[in-house]
Order: structure tokens, then sequence, then C-alpha cells
């Protein structure tokens, strides 16, 4: 019987990828439901050629031309806020959760209920709304499995080990396109050296997240969300090769890594496929290349975004969706050339002295309302701070 998958982000990076992985054995795979934003195009390609069943465009302006475009065949298309549970009915066998930043957070929590496996690449989700999937996990008795490589890996390597056995949790960080750039240069960044990352296929803004680490204070948090080990055991080296991917050192002198081609079609396979039957065709990882693999200790001075880390631990329950939030806003201005590269982590840390920081830091978010009521705060505190 074919396992019926279903993909939110379907025309971003991670959506790519796993289809291209269905691409390649239509016999066991059924796509049954995709999402995008303002890829139209895209989508009503991916509906042709899978013969999706349903289809969400979230952008209502572009809903019109979606149900024309695939007016003669069975796809079902639907815009706005549809929930996927109204949608799809019974349970799928995978969802991927491939939605970038905040925007994902209702899909993910929507698509639990209606998913045997939720794979999950939208790290905002789990920083900020970790407790309430928690909670719908047990209720509808859904698998939650991360996808982000670093995410994987460390479960890859911690089955079966609990806090005492572990003395460190290395999460490695290429060091994006700035990783050797002097610091008096770092202020004429402009968006597009930003966004050329030297080892990984992504989107704009988290090819952005990676060149200032915002990326890796975000997956930290996540990790410590994911994996229950305490906070203290987490690390972030540069390996500008992106290889490897964690690395664990146990107590018991062992130290274990796992290392793979910067594909992120191989965590996604291995989630998809359990039996041992099934193989990537992908080239061997040559000697010379595994001779010239580098490892280095962070420098804060061109990373200043890791200090956000403690503030994120210590400063209130919701301070990780008020750094979310801000970073989106940032981000996003930087793209258009409104502010500066350095201004990004400069602005964030604005919004820490702000004098109505600590009541909305301190607050715990219960709902998904409650969460977008913090986000929007921080959203509006930012774009005041940035003018």
């Amino acid at each position: 019987m074919k396992k019926k998958i279903a993909i939110l982000g379907s025309t971003g990076s991670i959506g790519k990828s796993t289809l291209d992985i269905v691409r390649k054995d239509r016999n066991n795979f059924d796509v049954v439901f995709l999402s995008a934003n303002r890829s139209y195009k895209k989508l009503i390609e991916q509906a042709k050629e899978f013969n999706v069943k349903n289809v969400l465009i979230y952008n209502e302006s572009f809903f019109s031309k979606v149900k024309f475009a695939l007016r003669k065949s069975t796809t079902n298309v639907f815009t706005n806020n549809t929930n996927i549970s109204n949608i799809i009915s019974g349970k799928v066998d995978y969802t991927m959760s491939g939605i970038v930043g905040i925007a994902g957070l209702q899909p993910t929590v929507d698509a639990v209920k209606v998913s045997k496996i939720l794979a999950i690449a939208n790290k905002e989700t789990i920083i900020c709304a970790w407790h309430i999937l928690l909670n719908l996990k047990k209720k509808y008795n859904t698998k939650i499995v991360p996808v982000d490589s670093e995410h994987f890996s460390i479960l890859e390597l911690t089955k079966n080990f609990n806090n005492d056995e572990i003395k460190e949790i290395i999460i490695t960080a290429s060091g994006g396109p700035f990783l050797n750039t002097e610091i008096k240069k770092l202020k004429n960044i402009k968006p597009n050296q930003a966004t050329k990352h030297p080892t990984w296929k992504m989107g704009k803004k988290i090819s952005v997240d990676s060149a200032t680490m915002m990326n890796k204070v975000f997956e930290v948090l996540e990790a410590y969300k994911l994996f229950g080990f305490k906070k203290t055991k987490y690390r972030i080296m540069i390996h500008p090769q992106s290889y490897v991917h964690s690395i664990v050192h146990f107590k018991n002198g062992l130290v274990k890594m796992i290392l793979y081609n910067p594909d992120m079609r191989i965590p996604i396979f291995n989630i998809l496929y359990k039996k041992k039957n099934h193989y990537l065709n992908f080239p061997n990882i040559e000697s010379k290349i595994l001779n010239k693999l580098n490892f280095y200790d962070v420098n804060i001075k061109n990373f200043p975004s890791i200090k956000l880390i403690d503030k994120c631990f210590n400063l209130g329950f919701s301070t990780p969706i008020i750094v979310n939030a801000s970073n989106e806003v940032l981000v996003d201005l930087f793209l258009n050339k409104k502010i500066g590269y350095l201004d990004i982590i400069k602005t964030i840390n604005k919004v820490f002295i702000d004098k109505e920081f600590k009541k909305y830091a301190r607050r715990k978010a219960k709902t998904v309302n409650d969460i977008k009521n913090i986000d929007n705060w921080a959203r509006l505190k930012t774009k005041d701070i940035s003018v």
C-alpha cells in the first residue's frame, strides 16, 4: 500500500527535496497534499506532476490562477487559512513541515492532528511552541521527528542514551559566507553576498540566518526542547565543509559523529524509509575531502548572535518567541536594503532593553494565539526601533 504524504511548503528547499525522493519511487508514495504561499506556478507544476488530490495556496491573490490552471484535473484547491485537518480525512503516513518562519506555526500545529509521523524542518515552531506540540503529540498519537541535519544527527547519535551518559553535544556550523571576513568589512555586506551560502542551497531568509549564525542560536534552543538534555551540554563549533553535522562526546570516553554529504535529501530519505532495502545513490565522500575537514571554535566578535543563546534561556519563557519575531523582521528589512547587515543583531539587543520586554518575555504562551500576541508585539517594537 502506498504511503500518503503531505508537504507544507512544497515549493521551498525542503519541500522540493522531499519531492525529489518521492519522484524516484512513485510506486511507494502518494502525495495527497501540497501547500505554498506565493510560488503558485511551481505549486501548479507540482500538483500536475504528482496528481495531487489537494493543494493549498495561502496567498489569496493567487487562488484564482491556481484554480484555473487545475480546472481540468481532480485536484481540490484551497486558500487562505483553511485548516489541513478540514482538508484531509483520516491520517496521512507522513507530513513534511517545511514552511520557513513563524508562518509555519499554525499549519504545523494543525498537521499533528492528521499525521502518523510529522517530520519537522520548521525550527521556529519548535522553539516557540514545543510545549503545545508535545500535548498534541500525546493526544493524537503522532510521532514527531526533526529533519534539520543537526537534529536528525543528534537523534541518531543519542538513541538509548540519557543525560548522565553524555558529556557534550556539539552542533556544527559552516560559518556561512563571512567566516573569514574582517569585522570592519561586515558593515558593508550586501544582501546578495549574505545569501550566497558556500555549501548549502537554501532560501534567502535561512541563508542570512546562517551568515549571522542566528540559525545556530535557534538550533541550540531547538535541540534543548527536542531532546531534553541539559542546556549546558550544547556547544557550537565551526566546520566549514558541512560534512559532519553533529558530534556527541560520551562520558565513557567515546566520541561519535555523523558525517554525510551536505544534502537535505539524506535526512529526509532516512525519515521516509525505515526498511533497509531502500538506498540513495549518492557519490562517495573521497579521501581528499576527509583529509581536509576542519573544526574551529566560534569567534564571538564575528558572530555576536551566539550571546543571544543565554538570554533566550534566562530572560523568560517567551524570550525565544520575541527573538525569532525580531530576527524575521530584521532579516526582511536587510534583504530589502532598509538596514545594514550588522543592524540585525544590534537591533535584537535593543529590544531586550525596551521597558515592555520583561512583561512579554516572562509571559507563558499557553496557546497559539498567545504566541501570536507576543510575536506581534515583538514585530511592532522591532520596526519602531529600526526606523
